[in-house]
């Protein structure tokens, strides 16, 4: 008998979301349908107040049955959530090896691109931003850097500068990532960091060359954490600067290479940010 109420459970448990809650629902109003006209049946006799009493039970039923969908249908769209969280979470999870390996590779300063990912979300969360914006900042402060994959070794990890054509060969990365992302249908809204971050707010960046607002605004909040970061750690083409250089060349960068108004903000709220960046 057990075996047989556990197969049972298990085929229900096969059927697709609409069949248990098309199911569930038929079999409840039949149900009610049955029990509620016999017991009308054998208690009301009179054919003028049994009329009454049907459209009474007509009503009820409809009442019934709409909070009941509404109830199974809220259960059935929470689990679907749930189970879309779960799927963005493992892509999160995976893409955050990823970009491990790729700081590695690069030899860049440990947990770079999750200190970044931190920093731009705060700094975010401080401009107004909220809610997909945020999901998108996230996921396109973790992939900045996602083009250099196609780049050789001999460029990215250089110790001196890099020559003319080394110069233009790494310019292409911004376009490489945008590339990439655009194959992934959850990161199309996660390309504006990737593409723009090298835009200058005096148009003078790339690849684009943007100017001002036109620059996405998740660009602009990147680029000033970015700058940041990058100065205040070591590089393989250069030493760590002193944080008072850091933070005075954020403030001459204003207005020529970075967004004067998230500078400002960036200054303003500064040891909450770095707390943020150093801090997981």
């Amino acid at each position: 008998m057990r075996g047989l109420l556990a197969e049972r459970a298990l085929t229900v448990k096969k059927l697709s979301p609409q069949l248990r809650t098309a199911g569930t629902y038929v079999l409840i109003s039949a149900i009610y349908i049955w029990v509620s006209g016999h017991l009308l049946g054998s208690l009301v006799h009179d054919p003028h107040r049994i009329v009454l009493y049907q459209i009474l039970k007509g009503w009820l039923f409809v009442l019934g049955t709409g909070l009941l969908l509404y109830w199974m249908i809220g259960r059935t769209v929470h689990r679907l959530a749930e189970a879309n969280q779960r799927l963005l979470d493992s892509h999160e999870q995976a893409l955050r090896v990823l970009v491990g390996a790729m700081d590695i590779r690069h030899k860049e300063t440990r947990d770079h691109s999750e200190r970044v990912v931190r920093m731009a979300l705060g700094l975010a969360r401080m401009a107004g931003l909220e809610g997909d914006a945020l999901r998108d900042i996230k996921f396109g402060a973790l992939l900045h850097d996602i083009g250099k994959l196609a780049l050789p070794d001999a460029i990215l990890i250089k110790p001196g500068k890099l020559d003319e054509d080394e110069t233009l060969l790494m310019r292409t990365h911004p376009r490489l990532g945008y590339d990439m992302l655009q194959r992934i249908d959850f990161l199309h809204s996660a390309s504006a960091i990737p593409y723009s971050h090298h835009e200058r707010w005096d148009g003078s960046g790339y690849p684009q060359g943007l100017k001002g607002e036109t620059i996405p605004v998740a660009a602009r909040i990147f680029s000033v954490v970015d700058v940041w970061d990058a100065l205040s750690f070591p590089r393989v083409y250069k030493p760590a600067w002193p944080e008072t250089e850091v933070l005075h060349y954020l403030r001459e960068a204003a207005g020529g290479q970075l967004d004067p108004h998230l500078v400002q903000l960036f200054l303003d709220n500064y040891a909450e940010l770095k707390g943020l960046a150093l801090n997981p």
